[in-house]
């Protein structure tokens, strides 16, 4: 009976102990103080550079002229020349079309027949007026008779020089049934062939001259600052006379390009863009090899456009993320410790921002996206293995 009174303090006891033993043996934790995350930034040393400044555009290739040849007499086509085609090239005043000239052959025998008959009834005149006035002098011609001697010379006269106008007329209208252009090109739209009848003033053909090509480049009026252009003149256009163009675009697969230069602007902004409108030009682009491929520029062809403006010095280009409120960037010293630091903002393009200031060469910029940002806060910096030629800005080689 008191065995049993005594079990519960025994265990008791024995749960004391083993708690104790326990508590006697627990393992020692050691205070360690939690290790800062120092944030890994990528960086790209700065390269102060000379820069020339590219503003970019697009446009259609266009003709410098294009109209409707036109015949001006009427007849039977006889003859068209071997290129009288859609896009056949023709030289300048080279034969494209013959008409039949038969009836103007025959009207100008008539011309010149006219013109001797006029030339005779002339010399016939002048010889009756000059025997009346003989006459007359001697006492033995009336005045009647003078008088009508004279009115004849002056019709014989008159009579004379329309025969001449007559037989000019008709060398004219047979010089022109051998239809031709006033300046190379190419045809872009043949309307006749052999044996078609053709009527004074029908259109025979659509051409185009190909001397030169000239492209319609917009660009904002913001962007003019960039180009080498001389200063706007009251009631003048802007003289951007010979600035260096190059255009590209895909052709047959491959990525071609050509060099033209700028010609004029347009006299007004369009009301609707608020762009402004410059022309550029390239001199032969069907035949000189305007480029280096042997491509010719061809009419309609969309380009693309980069017009060379001045050089700048001393221009260091960023990516345009590594910009933070506008005009300030994130510098890394050579203790990788980061600074902000206020840049002057030269120009924004496309992906890219040339950048004047205080920020010397070799200074570290930082790329990286931070959401915190604590000046002199400690960063680990790893250069950007990106080449150099590669990144934004880079000058074209």
């Amino acid at each position: 009976m008191r065995a049993k009174r005594l079990a519960p303090l025994a265990i008791a006891a024995a749960t004391v102990l083993i708690l104790a033993l326990l508590y006697a043996t627990r393992p020692t934790l050691e205070r360690v103080e939690p290790e800062r995350a120092i944030p890994t930034v990528r960086v790209v040393q700065a390269m102060p550079q000379t820069l020339r400044h590219l503003v970019r555009s697009q446009g259609t290739v266009a003709p410098r002229t294009e109209a409707n040849l036109v015949a001006e007499v009427s007849g039977r086509v006889l003859w068209i020349a071997p290129s009288f085609a859609s896009g056949g090239f023709f030289d300048v005043d080279a034969p494209l079309v013959r008409l039949d000239p038969r009836d103007y052959e025959l009207a100008l025998e008539r011309a010149e027949a006219q013109l001797r008959r006029a030339r005779s009834e002339l010399d016939f005149a002048a010889a009756e007026l000059a025997r009346q006035e003989g006459l007359s002098t001697g006492g033995v011609a009336s005045v009647s008779q003078l008088a009508d001697a004279r009115r004849a010379a002056n019709v014989a006269e008159a009579s004379q020089l329309d025969a001449r106008a007559a037989l000019e007329q008709s060398e004219r209208d047979l010089s022109r049934t051998e239809i031709r252009a006033p300046f190379a090109g190419r045809i872009r739209e043949a309307n006749v062939d052999i044996g078609q009848f053709v009527n004074r003033g029908a259109p025979l053909a659509r051409v185009y001259a190909t001397d030169y090509a000239e492209i319609r480049l917009p660009i904002p009026d913001d962007q003019l600052a960039f180009l080498d252009i001389g200063p706007p003149r009251p009631g003048l256009p802007l003289d951007v006379d010979r600035a260096p163009v190059r255009l590209s675009a895909q052709f047959a697969g491959q990525l071609t390009e050509w060099n033209g230069y700028l010609v004029r602007t347009e006299g007004e902004i369009d009301q609707r863009s608020r762009m402004v409108n410059i022309v550029a030009r390239v001199e032969d682009p069907y035949r000189s090899g305007a480029t280096t491929a042997g491509v010719p520029l061809a009419v309609g062809l969309f380009v693309h456009a980069e017009i060379s403006g001045p050089e700048v010095d001393n221009v260091i280009v960023v990516p345009r993320y590594a910009m933070h409120d506008g005009n300030h960037i994130l510098v890394v010293d050579a203790n990788d410790r980061l600074h902000r630091r206020t840049v002057e903002v030269l120009r924004i393009d496309r992906d890219e921002v040339l950048v004047v200031g205080p920020l010397a060469e070799g200074e570290r910029v930082c790329l990286s996206p931070l959401q915190v940002v604590v000046e002199g806060m400690q960063v680990r910096a790893i250069e950007d293995d990106m080449p150099r030629a590669d990144l934004p800005g880079a000058p074209p080689t």
